[in-house]
């Protein structure tokens, strides 16, 4: 195709010129997909963090109660939406441990050892000791057992609320990957905790599930709300507003950055093609004056912006990748401080779609004015 190849030799004859708008693109489209891919993993890190190992949707008291019925056609109720992943019926109770300096307030969390692991990983989790929550055995977070000098096989005691106490023993030690959590956190299993509460093991404080997609919790708590209209059903979104805010701003700047990536790249091919269209005005006068219309005049300018898209596109995505592959081996390292970044590929396509077709707006302005050139003005000119 002829102006296939005229586009091919103007941009090799210009090779310093395209060379330069090559790396302008690959720049832009590098700092678009590794920025993109930065704040989406630092997102979902957050998201991990914050509720990764813990309850998604919660379903709790009405009314003042301390506890309400849940039984195995409710818990197949909650297990039938397609949303849910895990379901765990607990017993919650606040108890203070008696200690040679004073007493830790802790947080008890009773249930079945597979409840429990299904939410929060227990067995995955653990540090020190074995877990099974059976009789009076519980397991509690490893900088609580740090602090206060605690080892698997010790006796610790729980004071409740009204003075009881109840004798247990510690046989595990785990790490939820939060310090609050791991300071203030003991599970126990289900019969010890409906034993100290005086409930029976078919009514529970709460139920705790996790679903796939996080962010589908307003749907998922309002379906279980209108199942269960006499208990009190919350969501993860509604407890962490200042959170969801942070995530919004994140984003917010992270598009606004890639978005003056893109206006910059643009500028950049479309200054640079018009002044190669003024350059190459005498070719493209001669060129129409023996025939060549119009259209395919500036299609020789679409071609080379194309060309210079692709070509500046898939290096570009090849640097950002490189870049992610650094980042990822310095966060595996070890004590750095970084999390992974995971490139989506749907993203990566659609920035490589973006940067070829800023490459051909970027045509517009060439295009156009050698639509309007005149070829004999051009040839008498000189």
């Amino acid at each position: 195709m002829l102006e296939l190849r005229i586009a091919l030799r103007f941009l090799w004859r210009n090779k310093v010129q395209s060379v330069l708008i090559i790396l302008g693109i690959a720049i832009g489209i590098a700092v678009q997909v590794f920025v993109g891919s930065l704040i989406t993993s630092l997102q979902d890190s957050l998201v991990d963090e914050t509720v990764g190992s813990s309850a998604h949707v919660s379903l709790e008291p009405a009314g003042g109660q301390v506890a309400f019925p849940f039984t195995a056609q409710d818990r197949a109720t909650v297990s039938a939406d397609p949303h849910v992943t895990a379901v765990a019926a607990v017993q919650n109770l606040s108890a203070l441990v008696p200690l040679r300096d004073g007493s830790v307030p802790v947080s008890v969390k009773g249930g079945t050892l597979a409840d429990l692991d299904s939410v929060y990983g227990l067995s995955d989790k653990l540090v020190s000791g074995e877990i099974s929550l059976t009789g009076n055995h519980i397991a509690v977070g490893k900088d609580l057992a740090e602090q206060n000098g605690l080892a698997p096989g010790a006796a610790v005691q729980l004071v409740l609320a009204d003075g009881s106490t109840v004798e247990t023993v510690l046989e595990g030690v785990f790490d939820l990957g939060a310090q609050a959590a791991n300071e203030r956190s003991v599970f126990s299993g289900l019969e010890l905790a409906s034993s100290a509460l005086g409930l029976p093991l078919d009514r529970v404080s709460g139920v705790e599930v996790q679903i796939a997609d996080v962010f589908d919790s307003p749907e998922v708590a309002a379906g279980l709300q209108s199942v269960f209209p006499q208990i009190t059903v919350s969501e993860w979104q509604a407890k962490n507003s200042d959170l969801l805010t942070a995530l919004q701003s994140q984003s917010t700047s992270s598009y606004m950055i890639q978005v003056f990536v893109i206006i910059a790249v643009m500028l950049g091919i479309a200054s640079t093609l018009a002044i190669s269209a003024v350059q190459k005005t005498r070719q493209i006068g001669i060129l129409k004056a023996l025939g060549m219309s119009d259209a395919k005049t500036g299609l020789v300018f679409l071609y080379q912006a194309g060309i210079l898209g692709v070509i500046g596109t898939v290096l570009g995505i090849v640097v950002s990748l490189a870049l992610i592959a650094v980042f990822g081996v310095v966060a595996a390292s070890g004590d750095s401080g970084l999390f992974p970044i995971e490139p989506r590929l749907g993203f990566v396509l659609l920035s490589a779609g973006i940067g070829i077709a800023i490459a051909l707006i970027s045509a517009i302005i060439p295009y156009r004015k050698t639509a309007r050139l005149d070829p004999i003005q051009v040839i008498q000119g000189g």
